[in-house]
């Protein structure tokens, strides 16, 4: 008998236990298009089982950080008791998690991330990185894992209008996540793309039918698509991606793909504006490992992208981070052979929370322990 993902079943399980017995259930999502792209699959199949969902959350990386936040637990344990399942963040979230459940709510991570030295006291954790599990892929991106749930929660007899739907959402987010294009992936992103062309979503049709995207390929058309996605823009506290994945309004998602272009030019110029005012440094750190800046005027969505960029020049890891009063938080982006994850987990007493991928991370820190923090990288990395 071949390995199955540790717990991908018993999360199956215990979602259909809660659409059967009619439970509240809260979903909790990552703002970044793996996130929210999980959060539409798992919303549509409890929808398409016959349950439904109490609350759909998603922090706002600017003002919450990355994962979970007590904030946000506050706000949403007037749904408790219920079932809460985090996508795409969580495996980081210790403190946050033990809150959840003096909240009364039942945990259920669903995550790709690395783990760090303590795994959360969840009450279910699918995450293919964690101890015990026998899977022989790792590299998912969550919205993989969420698809291969969909398979079991349906028990292998999905509709094809919906497996065509969930794998275009499925191809898009896993190449946005960067997960390499090998094995499962990659056979799941080649039949996604395939769909993409005559999607049913109104979404998906307004973005590839921008103007500015006609005369590009499909693999530029889809990171074209993905950038624009990634544009900061909340209402009613949900992002411009979710709106737009989901929305069956033809003339609205037209006007919000146009205006998330629009707003990606603006992106693009204040990401080269970060960029220079990093290098404007850059005699500081010229000798050093890593980059390591920060600034209260910059905005932490355009930190990855600009990290992202100036590895690719310099060629060593770069932390960057906004400032604010009492805390800062900040995006990394490492070079092949870097593992900013192992680096952090060195400084774990100094920071709040961190977490992600070897070569893309984040983390928060109280600004009182920047410093130490700091050299604390300059040594590791050395």
């Amino acid at each position: 008998m071949s390995p199955e993902i540790k717990n991908l079943k018993k999360a199956a399980q215990r979602i259909l236990r809660a659409v059967k017995k009619k439970e509240r259930i809260v979903i909790y999502g990552d703002s970044d298009l793996d996130g929210v792209t999980s959060v539409i699959i798992l919303d549509e199949c409890i929808k398409n089982l016959g349950g439904k969902i109490s609350e759909i959350y998603f922090p706002d990386r600017e003002e919450d950080g990355y994962g979970i936040n007590e904030k946000a637990l506050f706000y949403l344990k007037k749904h408790s008791p219920a079932l809460f399942i985090t996508l795409d963040c969580g495996i980081g979230n210790l403190k946050e998690i033990k809150t959840a459940k003096k909240l009364g709510f039942e945990v259920l991570i669903i995550d790709h991330h690395e783990v760090l030295d303590k795994i959360p006291e969840a009450d279910i954790i699918v995450d293919p990185k964690q101890k015990g599990d026998k899977y022989p892929f790792k590299q998912f991106a969550t919205v993989g894992l969420v698809f291969k749930l969909s398979e079991i929660l349906f028990k292998n007899k999905m509709s094809e209008y919906l497996r065509r739907n969930f794998l275009e959402l499925v191809a898009m987010a896993t190449i946005a996540d960067m997960m390499p294009r090998v094995d499962e992936n990659e056979r799941m992103i080649i039949e996604g793309l395939d769909y993409l062309d005559s999607s049913w979503r109104p979404g998906i049709q307004a973005l590839f039918g921008l103007e500015d995207l006609k005369s590009l390929s499909l693999l530029q058309r889809v990171n074209k698509v993905n950038s624009v996605l990634n544009i900061r823009d909340i209402e009613d506290n949900l992002p411009a991606a979710f709106r737009l994945l989901t929305t069956s309004d033809k003339k609205g998602a037209g006007e919000l793909a146009k205006l998330l272009l629009e707003k990606g030019f603006e992106k693009k110029q204040r990401i080269k504006e970060i960029i220079l005012e990093v290098e404007e440094k850059v005699f500081s750190w010229e000798e050093e490992p890593i980059v390591f800046e920060g600034s209260s005027d910059w905005e932490l969505v355009f930190l990855g992208v600009a990290a992202s960029v100036l590895i690719k020049k310099y060629q060593k890891p770069v932390f960057l981070y906004k400032k604010s009063k009492d805390e800062s938080q900040g995006s990394i982006r490492a070079p092949a052979g870097f593992n900013a994850v192992e680096a952090m987990k060195t400084c774990s007493d100094l920071l709040i929370t961190y977490g992600g991928h070897p070569q893309a991370a984040g983390f928060r820190v109280k600004n009182e322990n920047l410093d130490k923090f700091k050299e604390r990288l300059f040594k590791y990395f050395r």
